[in-house]
């Protein structure tokens, strides 16, 4: 299911995911949890999108440009990281970022609610400093 796979892959929730042992591909760091945490809620909600949506084991965590502050958070699957990236293990997944994006990117948390009103994924990001309040834009 994920192409960087070794024989040292665990399985985790019926995802294949990296052990922190795999080799990484050529051009690919290893990033830590300063860098951006799942919250465990996250982290099982992203588990099980990974099995359902059968697109890519590894997370890509990107922001962009627009949304109503200026800057929006952008996630999608992935099979593979990217010559570049970041790799981070939270919370049992493995989280693609690139360099640009981890500039404004560090010490955030990615929470998950599923509640009815106001649920969903959340980012608390400690280097906004105005952000919408649907979550999904900010300002630095």
């Amino acid at each position: 299911m994920v192409s960087l796979m070794s024989s040292s892959a665990e399985t985790v929730s019926s995802v294949v995911v990296p052990s922190p042992s795999a080799v990484l591909p050529e051009g690919v760091r290893e990033g830590n949890e300063n860098l951006v945490r799942l919250t465990e809620p996250a982290g099982a909600k992203v588990r099980a999108l990974i099995a359902r949506e059968s697109q890519g084991g590894f997370l890509r965590i990107a922001i962009t440009g627009g949304g109503c502050n200026g800057l929006s958070y952008k996630m999608k699957f992935v099979p593979e990281p990217r010559k570049g990236d970041i790799l981070v293990r939270s919370a049992e997944v493995p989280v693609v970022v690139d360099a640009k994006t981890a500039l404004y990117l560090k010490g955030t948390v990615l929470d998950y609610s599923s509640k009815l009103i106001a649920g969903g994924f959340k980012f608390a990001n400690p280097n906004a400093k105005a952000s919408c309040s649907c979550g999904e834009s900010f300002s630095v």
